[in-house]
């Protein structure tokens, strides 16, 4: 389980550090940075997929993405004595994530490229550190990455060697650096982060693909924008837990139930109680297809160590918030979930839940804080 997660110079994120529960709810006002920690997560999750540079540049490269305020505020900034005004850094500008857990932990920092890099927009890997436990000491690293030198310390001696020595400056030493020998963890960390599982972009529009036939083949893990809806399902029912799912659809709509049609190509229609015929996909509303790919991917039969939702309750009528409560509460059982909302009675029925971590963000300054909590202590690596 992750325990902690820190993240330092993005958007509004300044410096952010976050206990994580088996059970995490992130809650706050508009504009308070909810989506900006969602993104932080994902680009974590895209170091070990090769894509965190390319993901940062979509957002419009790392000017675009690093905090804009000062370094820091002066007390007078804070009271209002004296305008908001740019200091002398005492440190290089950078972007840092990381996190850990009781088994692991992982911190990347990213800054400005070097002067005449033919790609400026791009943000450079300047650091990369990885340890056992959830804070970073000298005794417990086992990994570092300072420019393009790799060190890893060898499993059996307690020695250093050097890995690479011209590792590039956008490749990650998760994805690139990994051996059987002395780089084992780097594999087993890539292989963890790879399996973190996000969902913030289930379509339910007109057009979206989970309402047409899909080609019916083994589908343990729903796609990120559910394509593979009617499949997914077939693949619960058939090796999954088909009775939850089924008790989850009687939840939200009592008397209900789905199943999928087809042999090639497959669609997902519910049958309601006192209907002659069923429903199928395109003819659900959108609230009700969406509750629909929230049981498929909070059932999976491959759950992933930790899952990540963003408002989930987009489009969902009221009345099915509950019933998402309770599956959210279940699942959590099989994955670590986290869990970012802004709905009243989502909230309230989460709270139910016996482990529920909430953590309310605030922005101040323009700065995005965490409210009434003392921040889990946090080491970063130096340059």
């Amino acid at each position: 389980m992750i325990s902690r997660f820190a993240v330092a110079g993005y958007r509004s994120l300044r410096d952010v550090v976050l206990e994580l529960g088996q059970l995490t709810l992130i809650t706050g006002s508009n504009g308070s940075g909810k989506s900006s920690l969602y993104r932080s997560l994902r680009l974590l999750s895209e170091t070990a997929q090769g894509r965190l540079i390319a993901t940062l540049a979509a957002e419009g490269g790392l000017s675009s993405t690093m905090w804009a305020g000062p370094e820091k505020f002066s007390r007078d900034m804070l009271s209002g004595k004296e305008r908001v005004t740019g200091t002398v850094r005492s440190g290089p500008v950078s972007l840092r994530l990381g996190f850990s857990g009781d088994e692991l932990g992982y911190a990347i920092d990213l800054g400005r490229p070097e002067p005449m890099h033919p790609f400026q927009h791009d943000p450079e890997i300047k650091v990369e550190t990885m340890w056992t436990g959830e804070l970073l000491g000298k005794s417990n690293l086992f990994a570092q990455r300072r420019g393009p030198a790799v060190s890893l310390r060898a499993s059996h001696t307690g020695e250093w060697r050097d890995a690479f020595t011209d590792l590039l400056a956008f490749d990650s030493m998760v994805t690139h650096c990994a051996d059987p020998v002395d780089g084992l963890e780097l594999l087993l960390m890539r292989e963890r982060m790879r399996n973190w599982r996000f969902y913030d972009n289930l379509r339910t529009d007109a057009d979206a693909p989970a309402r047409r036939p899909h080609v019916m083949t083994y589908t343990p893990v729903l796609g990120s924008d559910g394509t593979d809806l009617a499949p997914a399902i077939a693949t619960i029912q058939a090796i999954g837990d088909g009775e939850a799912f089924a008790d989850a659809i009687d939840d939200a709509f009592p008397g209900s139930r789905i199943e999928v049609e087809g042999d090639e190509y497959g669609l997902a229609v519910m049958h309601q109680r006192g209907l002659l015929r069923p429903f199928e996909a395109k003819e659900l509303s959108d609230g009700t297809l969406r509750y629909l790919l929230l049981v498929t991917a909070l059932l999976s039969p491959r759950p992933p160590e930790i899952m990540i939702l963003n408002e989930p309750e987009a489009s969902l009528h009221p009345s099915l918030l509950d019933a998402l409560a309770r599956l959210l509460i279940e699942a959590s059982h099989r994955s670590q979930i986290v869990l970012v909302s802004h709905s009243d009675r989502l909230i309230a029925g989460l709270r139910n839940a016996r482990d529920l971590q909430e953590i309310t963000l605030a922005k101040v300054m323009g700065e995005t804080h965490v409210e009434d909590q003392e921040p889990p202590r946090w080491v970063w690596p130096k340059r």
